[in-house]
């Protein structure tokens, strides 16, 4: 008598994946793109994220965790140093790395610079994400990628993949995802399903304020802000189908001639910068919020340790 056994289905997978990139390379926008829901901060300005966010892809047959790390750069400040040890503690942990390379600007200093760190690890597997293709013709994309072919080849580095995505166009990026889940180990989920982010709710409140806040001054003050979230409590006296999260947090900023520049006229550009954030948290939380917003000057916050540890650095 025959037994029949039935075939087993592909095993599931999970696993950690990290963009890497110089900042503005789009590696942030991509991690929103892949889980479908703002998670990470995105900015046209280098070095908004500073915060490791992970993004979490739930697909059938796999878990991938995106790590969305700050972009490595040569440091100038303390600030900078953490952000870079970050960055290479993070590259050791993942399972796969993807390499984003803007499609609309040449191979600079920036990127090799990132390469050449990334040659000297071994035995993680790496992408090459060609992000931005909405914004170039096809014999431009052709050039950059043979150009990133060629750097695998000049520094050994093998590349698993080379994948041109466009996260803004929705170009490709399902198909990025189809190319990193093979590469994660076999296991079960390592989160539960519906989760987007293990960040705590604080931070990535922080994050949409910080957010806000830069649009407009980006030019004046990019490194200068930092937000700390002091409480989020639900208001006592509301009725369980009217509730309301009263959220109070300070803006930091390294001078006082920079409140003037944050407050804006008449108090203007903060009560904007509430306004903005405060849809984007209530569209985050599920939840009506109060928002109560106040800028303190952290003399020079960037450079001083004690100032770094207290606001979360």
């Amino acid at each position: 008598m025959s037994v029949h056994t039935p075939a087993a289905g592909p095993a599931h997978r999970a696993g950690f994946a990290c963009f890497v990139g110089r900042p503005n390379a789009g590696k942030s926008t991509l991690t929103n793109a892949l889980v479908g829901k703002k998670v990470a901060i995105t900015a046209d300005q280098p070095q908004t994220t500073r915060h490791t966010v992970r993004g979490i892809v739930h697909r059938e047959d796999a878990q991938l965790i995106l790590v969305d790390t700050p972009g490595l750069h040569k440091p100038r400040t303390l600030l900078g140093e953490r952000l870079n040890d970050v960055v290479r503690t993070t590259w050791a942990e993942v399972d796969v790395i993807g390499f984003c390379l803007p499609a609309n600007e040449k191979i600079g200093p920036g990127d090799r610079f990132i390469a050449k760190e990334l040659a000297s690890i071994k035995k993680t597997p790496k992408i090459a994400v060609v992000t931005k293709t909405d914004l170039v013709d096809s014999k431009r994309l052709a050039e950059q990628l043979i150009a990133i072919d060629q750097l695998g080849k000049e520094l050994g580095i093998e590349w698993a993949e080379i994948v041109p995505v466009s996260a803004v166009g929705a170009k490709q990026v399902d198909l990025l995802a189809d190319l990193l889940i093979p590469l994660l180990p076999e296991g079960p989920a390592l989160y539960p399903e519906g989760d987007l982010t293990d960040e705590p709710e604080q931070v990535m409140v922080a994050e949409l304020i910080r957010e806000a806040a830069l649009e407009g001054v980006r030019d004046e003050l990019p490194h200068s802000i930092a937000v700390v979230v002091e409480e989020m409590l639900p208001r006592e006296d509301r009725p369980a189908d009217k509730p309301l999260l009263d959220i109070h947090a300070f803006v930091y900023i390294e001078r006082p001639s920079q409140k003037g520049i944050i407050i804006g006229p008449k108090g203007k550009r903060l009560k904007d910068v509430g306004i903005k954030s405060r849809k984007q948290i209530e569209a985050l939380l599920g939840t009506p919020v109060y928002l109560d917003l106040h800028v303190k000057v952290a003399k020079d916050w960037q450079r001083d340790p004690r100032q770094l540890r207290k606001l979360g650095f």
